[in-house]
């Protein structure tokens, strides 16, 4: 099956920081790393779209992480290990990649025609006290799906193409009961939004707040609800309620916050968790921290292109609050969020599109119109 593996893979990208400002991505092709015995090679059927693409093309996260341009939108870019982009690279923007291995190398641990997924990370050094302790996505030398660095010193590539390489650990299979197309965004805004909820013990007894119902926010209220908590959603409008109760949540639990201090003093002290999906913080002091009981975790899941806002540290200690930033997922998590997604029902609200048509398909998701992500699927994939 390798014979029919081409060389070169293609797939949709930018160029420059002008076009990645404009979202206008080109088909562009591109020589994969170097093969070893613990690589597959993938057939992609799927892959999803994620904001964290946008704000990397757009060099939105400067100057904590700067885009190098030409350069490879994705995950966490300044990551120690994931070094400048040569310049004579362009770029593909992926997210999470769903396909069928067409290559399996012997240390792989997979088998041709497995249908497999790859998340925002396609390898590690496979060695450290994170990888054995399957934490792989603490690896000093986390390699992303795109805009990482692998050992020959090649750049990562992502899933707006045909193919990918990875390493076979991290192409994890698919049950059965999930579709490739709903299988794609729980790759990525599924174990971000899983990973914590399970870590910080939800579950029956407990309630739940999400502020923000999209990409991340409509998973995060169904894995909660999944685990047996109640859910609460936080919006600015009630322009979405109709949504959150589809997704489990009580017409008397959404919250609309758009009074802040009228907000924290009619819901204070509610919440066991609350988990923030906006890139855009909002006000901790005033309205996050007094929703949350005694002993309650806030968990950041969207990244900010701005600082913090200052807080005061008695807000902390004074009720034994956390506040927690978490990082996509292991492939143990992943593992664990495809079982309970396959035996619970929790599925993602897609709508499917043609790799072809990537450029519109990210813009018209910048600019807010995907319910609530959009997943390109490839012409072989729909013929």
């Amino acid at each position: 099956m390798s014979s029919t593996i081409p060389s070169q893979y293609t797939g949709y990208g930018a160029k420059d920081e002008a076009s990645g400002k404009r979202l206008d991505l080109e088909q562009i092709t591109y020589t994969p790393k170097v093969w070893s015995e613990n690589d597959v090679d993938i057939k992609i059927s799927h892959c999803g779209m994620c904001g964290s693409d946008f704000h990397t093309l757009s060099n939105g996260w400067a100057p904590v992480m700067n885009t190098e341009y030409p350069c490879i939108a994705g995950h966490e870019s300044k990551l120690k290990s994931l070094l400048a982009v040569a310049s004579e690279m362009l770029t593909l923007p992926s997210q999470p990649v769903v396909g069928t291995v067409v290559r399996a190398g012997s240390k792989s641990g997979l088998a041709l025609g497995t249908r497999v997924g790859v998340g925002a990370q396609a390898g590690s050094d496979l060695g450290c006290e994170y990888c054995d302790l399957k934490k792989e996505n603490y690896c000093s030398n986390v390699i992303m799906t795109y805009q990482g660095k692998w050992e020959d010193g090649s750049t990562s590539q992502g899933g707006y193409a045909d193919f990918v390489r990875c390493q076979g650990r991290f192409a994890i299979p698919i049950p059965a009961e999930i579709s490739s197309a709903e299988a794609a965004p729980l790759l990525c805004a599924g174990v971000t939004t899983y990973a914590p909820l399970k870590r910080f013990g939800c579950g029956p007894g407990k309630k739940v707040g999400v502020v923000g119902i999209g990409g991340l926010g409509h998973l995060a209220l169904q894995w909660a609800a999944a685990m047996g908590a109640e859910t609460f959603a936080l919006s600015h409008s009630d322009s979405k309620i109709a949504d959150a109760t589809k997704l489990g949540v009580k017409p008397e639990s959404f919250i609309v916050a758009k009074d802040t201090a009228a907000t924290a003093a009619k819901y204070e002290k509610t919440l066991d968790i609350l988990i923030l999906t906006s890139s855009h913080i909002g006000p901790l002091e005033e309205l996050y921290f007094p929703l949350l009981r005694h002993e309650g975790t806030l968990v950041l899941l969207g990244v900010p292109e701005e600082k913090l806002p200052a807080f005061y540290g008695q807000s902390l200690i004074f009720k034994n609050l956390s506040v927690h930033g978490s990082f996509i997922g292991s492939t143990n998590e992943i593992r664990d969020m495809f079982a309970l997604a396959a035996s619970s029902g929790v599925r993602p609200w897609i709508q499917v599109r043609p790799m072809s048509d990537a450029s519109q398909a990210a813009k018209d998701a910048e600019n807010g119109l995907a319910r609530y992500r959009y997943v390109l699927e490839t012409d072989s994939a729909s013929a």
